[in-house]
């Protein structure tokens, strides 16, 4: 990888960044498209989780995209439950020289099927470009793909969060965490020393006992 491959991820790692908190159900991506060294093009995933970034990104780019380098923090999507055309076909209609993906999608709408359209027409990949920051980054949306609830942990302020847990009356944490998951969200915080957070101590303590 060159030096300016690592600069042009870490825009787009920083453009999916800022959508932390307002892309759930989807995960929040990056896109960033260059050509000749010039950037013409960049999106991150719009609020409420479309478009997708790399959607926006194309449109933003046009005819540019031809020949261009396009970085995404996230393997493009393979399909698409709407029945429009995937992040994948997308890419590969718009013919660009190479595309740097940071790391895979174990969504079933992605899990390596993106990777396999692409290479299959002939476009070059490239995998793992600063791929530990883009795991960290969507941890919550991963955490949902895995286990059907969001990601969980205790903070001072909601910032890059899609909701704050709070409990109903008599709900446990693991039903609570189980009713935010239903509901799509992917990260979920609760305040320290509020009922939330002393729910899930007893739920650590618990699952501590347990085992």
């Amino acid at each position: 990888m060159e030096p300016l491959d690592s600069l042009f991820m870490r825009r787009a790692l920083s453009l999916a960044r800022a959508q932390l908190g307002r892309v759930a159900p989807n995960p929040a991506v990056g896109c960033v498209i260059v050509h000749n060294g010039h950037v013409c093009a960049e999106a991150a995933t719009e609020d409420g989780g479309r478009p997708h970034a790399e959607e926006r990104a194309l449109q933003e780019a046009g005819e540019e995209a031809a020949g261009a380098d396009i970085y995404v923090t996230l393997e493009p999507c393979a399909r698409r439950s709407d029945g429009r055309p995937s992040c994948a076909q997308m890419i590969l209609a718009a013919r660009p020289a190479r595309v740097i993906i940071a790391c895979h999608d174990p969504h079933p709408q992605a899990a390596g099927m993106g990777l396999a359209l692409l290479r299959a027409g002939g476009i070059a990949i490239e995998m793992g470009l600063h791929g530990a920051q883009a795991e960290a980054l969507n941890i919550g949306f991963f955490t949902k793909v895995k286990t059907g609830l969001p990601f969980f942990t205790l903070s001072e302020h909601g910032d890059d969060f899609d909701a704050e847990m709070i409990l109903q009356p008599e709900e446990s944490f693991e039903a609570g965490l189980k009713r935010m998951g239903a509901a799509g969200l992917t990260r979920v915080f609760a305040r320290y020393g509020s009922a939330s957070a002393e729910a899930f101590a007893r739920a650590c303590a618990a699952r501590s006992t347990r085992s």
